[in-house]
């Protein structure tokens, strides 16, 4: 397949993928597959780090006016009742904190995880399962709203969190990378869920951990890339004019086609919740555990 036309479909899989709770590494993986693309090539490896980083930058702008409405109101927040830990922006902070250095010191753990089928096939099935468990059980009080007395949900917006919740969320979120396929948005938004947070605030606040979480994990690997060092060094001056305009194609595909997935996913959340993407997740997950047991025999 042509590259330029190969850089528009993975800037696809990857916009589509990244921010719902179906694993974008997965589907890379797949889309590795099915294209016959060696993505542990020192470039192409590169270049699934760029388009990711693609898919983040769409975060900060879909998200510009909630950002600058807490960057305002910090640290008391609208409500005056907050402090720097239990504002948004500091809640964010916190869950960060906790994923960041577990995972960090667990990176070659990860790095192993993340060429193993098996892992990422069982990690969609029962991250699938688990995700439709939980979504079923707060259903009803979602439907109740908050209105509703006895309602197992106590945190219908994000400014409403605590500190609690974010250290927990945090924690959970560590699963999504040891465990590639299970998505970091599922673990986000399945551990929300459990805390008593709403579909809409769990969703949200998944997006907003993302934004650090994403940009130091993919930053800090794209960094040693460039600089010819890590597992898959490659270096800046090994890229050619025809590479640049590769990366750039997937960098500006997968920004737009995630600003786009980001944008009707919070729409589709709100009214409808989660058990189509656990469905999906177990339907791929027996897909790729078939897959790689045909590899293995």
């Amino acid at each position: 397949m042509n590259h330029y036309l190969l850089s528009v479909v993975l800037g696809i899989v990857e916009g589509l993928t990244e921010f719902l709770p179906v694993s974008s590494t997965a589907h890379l993986r797949l889309a590795e597959a099915l294209l016959h693309i060696n993505l542990s090539d020192p470039y192409w490896k590169m270049y699934t780090i760029v388009i990711q980083l693609g898919a983040i930058a769409c975060l900060p702008v879909y998200f510009w006016n909630r950002i600058t409405k807490f960057l305002s109101t910090f640290p008391r927040g609208e409500s005056g009742n907050r402090t720097p830990l239990t504002h948004p922006l500091g809640l964010t902070a916190v869950a960060f904190v906790v994923t960041a250095i577990p995972s960090f010191l667990l990176t070659k753990v990860i790095g192993k995880h993340l060429e193993s089928l098996p892992i990422i096939g069982w990690s969609l099935l029962i991250g699938g399962v688990v995700m439709w468990v939980i979504d079923a059980w707060n259903a009803k009080w979602e439907a109740a709203g908050p209105a509703a007395t006895g309602s197992r949900i106590r945190t219908w917006k994000m400014e409403e969190m605590s500190l609690a919740q974010s250290i927990w969320i945090g924690a959970c979120q560590i699963l999504s990378a040891v465990f590639p396929g299970t998505s970091r948005s599922m673990s986000t938004i399945a551990a929300g869920q459990i805390a008593g947070m709403s579909r809409a605030a769990a969703l949200e606040f998944s997006f907003f951990v993302s934004m650090p979480t994403m940009v130091a994990a993919t930053g800090y690997t794209l960094l040693k890339s460039l600089r010819g060092k890590g597992e898959n060094p490659i270096g800046v001056s090994q890229i050619d004019p025809h590479g640049w305009v590769v990366l750039t194609i997937g960098f500006v595909v997968s920004f737009l086609v995630a600003y786009g997935s980001v944008a009707w996913f919070m729409a589709w959340v709100r009214k409808r919740g989660f058990a189509p993407f656990a469905v999906y997740r177990i339907v791929v997950g027996i897909l790729v555990l078939a897959f790689a047991s045909r590899l293995a025999g």
